[in-house]
């Protein structure tokens, strides 16, 4: 007569948490990471844009707080990366961080072009069309900043004063790598 080992429920679990790590590992890209979200709702981390043509950024999350510098443009692009109440830490497209009240942030999505290059003479074809070879309808300089009318995660469709075409996304702050705008 065999006789069968009797398995408790210690032993199943372990063999489903290690199944469960081999299909993450085998499997990489297959679960999606739950979106983090802040206080106000918002996930994070994610863009906006200045409200406003003088924002403060502060050194922490009140106005008690000293000033660090001063933006001087509305509609710049920043990256929203933490929240603490009314206030939100952003990031601008040189990497510097600060606090700035949450009422001087806008959804609105705006872009720089090219706003990490070092070349004077870069620029980025304007094109009509998502397509490498539709000819260009004007050429953009470095930090030009425009509006986000679409981007379907390889091209965003902008537009500024008088102005309006499509880019490629990688050359653009303001948006994320594959990031669907509508």
């Amino acid at each position: 007569m065999r006789h069968f080992r009797r398995f408790d429920g210690t032993w199943i679990a372990s063999l489903c948490g290690a199944l469960a790590l081999f299909v993450a590992v085998a499997a990489p890209g297959q679960a999606a990471e739950p979106i983090r979200r802040g206080e106000s709702g918002y996930p994070l981390p994610r863009f906006v844009s200045l409200s406003s043509a003088e924002v403060n950024v502060r050194m922490g999350p009140s106005f008690k707080h000293k000033v660090k510098w001063t933006f001087h443009k509305e509609g710049l692009p920043v990256e929203v990366v933490r929240e603490f109440g009314n206030w939100r830490r952003v990031r601008d497209s040189e990497g510097d961080e600060g606090w700035v009240h949450h009422s001087l942030l806008s959804g609105r999505r705006t872009v720089l072009v090219l706003p990490w290059t070092t070349e004077a003479d870069q620029t980025v074809p304007l094109r009509p069309m998502a397509r490498e070879d539709a000819r260009p309808v004007a050429y953009l300089e470095p930090f030009v900043l425009g509006d986000v009318d679409e981007c379907d995660g390889l091209w965003c469709a902008i537009s500024g004063r008088g102005w309006r075409g499509v880019v490629p996304q990688r050359l653009l702050w303001g948006v994320y790598p594959e990031e669907r705008v509508e």
